[in-house]
């Protein structure tokens, strides 16, 4: 059966309105704002790949007591690609008593071009394409959030794309749950012909299904955690006569990253400092750091400004709780360098007995150092 061809943009959890805890406040708004601004770059994809119209496979706000700011910038930014938008409910902004589509003030922003997936559909994407739905309508569904919908389709001459949001279950480290994606079904409607694409969100990565091509996460539009080794993408996809065509685009401006690294010398931390240099647009990229090694009082106080003279660039840069394990251990180069004698020099070899197991004693220690050097 001969369907009609049509390219789209599939992108998904958007969380608008989403906190970082390890961001300052200058780089907080920053982050929020760049992530209502990718929407327009979202647009220039769509364009650029001649895309009819744009779907967002759920979770396109972080929560529901979000700012008439927020949502109005946001609506704004979407109003401005000038083209259909579809936007799914996901777990984050389910549909139900409290949900933020449901609010008068929400209802009265969105704009003409923007469609909410508030149902199974079938929405008229294009004349010929149709697009249906399952939107979540609370928290926890209990049960597979997508494919409830399957025996509800019946065959259709239209191009079908199922919008969804959960994880497959391939993907759900709990094997015990009732709540992921069955994967074989959902495979076996798209070699049926009973649908065509789905497009779905949830996990933040961007997924191609080996299998048929045509089970795909696309990743959100801007990093949310270090999980995300890139920067956000979309997906242009291409249904016709040849099959699914999927195609990663990178329209992200911010970056999670991490640096594992062992030190155990100077050279080692100098090392760590030419892994920081080497990170482009600082501004926009998070670093979390996991440090293990046992390093002299010389290389953790050079290590100590390394740190200092870079978080200012980077929007954050910070260590990880669980990573990090570094020992400061004072070396015979250390006391040649102090010079210290009498007192002074006994309450340095009680730190010194001290620092391997205690942080603040290592602390202190650098402290001493650095002052006793400089003096």
């Amino acid at each position: 059966m001969t369907k009609t061809p049509v390219t789209f943009i599939h992108s998904s959890d958007w969380q608008l309105g989403m906190v970082r805890h390890y961001l300052s406040d200058e780089a907080q708004a920053r982050f929020t704002g760049d992530r209502v601004h990718t929407i327009r770059t979202i647009g220039d994809v769509a364009k650029a790949t001649q895309s009819q119209f744009i779907v967002v496979a759920g979770d396109v706000f972080e929560h529901a007591n979000l700012s008439s700011r927020d949502i109005g910038r946001a609506f704004e930014a979407m109003s401005e690609t000038n083209i259909p938008i579809f936007l799914l409910p996901g777990n984050h902004d389910p549909l139900g008593p409290g949900s933020i589509w449901l609010s008068p003030d929400t209802q009265r922003m969105i704009p003409d071009n923007v469609t909410v997936l508030n149902g199974p559909g079938p929405f008229d994407a294009v004349p010929g394409v149709e697009i249906v739905a399952v939107p979540w309508t609370g928290k926890n569904p209990g049960t597979d959030p997508v494919c409830g919908i399957l025996p509800t389709l019946e065959p259709t001459e239209n191009t079908r794309i199922l919008v969804g949001h959960g994880m497959l279950r391939e993907l759900d480290p709990d094997h015990l749950s009732t709540e992921y994606v069955d994967s074989d079904k959902l495979r076996e409607a798209v070699r049926s012909g009973l649908v065509d694409y789905v497009a779905l969100g949830d996990r933040h990565i961007c997924k191609l299904d080996d299998e048929t091509g045509a089970i795909n996460y696309s990743g959100t539009h801007e990093t949310t955690s270090e999980r995300e080794t890139t920067r956000g993408t979309v997906l242009s996809v291409t249904i016709d006569d040849d099959g699914v065509n999927a195609v990663r685009h990178e329209v992200g401006t911010w970056l999670h990253t991490t640096i594992e690294r062992t030190l155990d010398s100077s050279a080692d931390v100098d090392l760590f400092a030419e892994d920081l240099e080497r990170i482009p647009s600082k501004d926009r990229t998070i670093v979390k750091t996991k440090l293990k090694g046992t390093l002299s009082i010389s290389a953790a106080a050079a290590l100590d400004q390394v740190t200092e003279d870079h978080e200012h660039l980077f929007a954050s840069l910070y260590a990880s709780k669980s990573g990090t394990d570094l020992a400061v251990v004072p070396d015979a180069l250390d006391l040649d360098n102090l010079d210290l004698s009498g007192f002074a020099r006994d309450a340095f070899d009680e730190l010194s007995e001290r620092a391997v197991d205690d942080p603040s004693a290592a602390g202190a220690l650098k402290l001493l150092y650095r002052f006793g050097v400089q003096a």
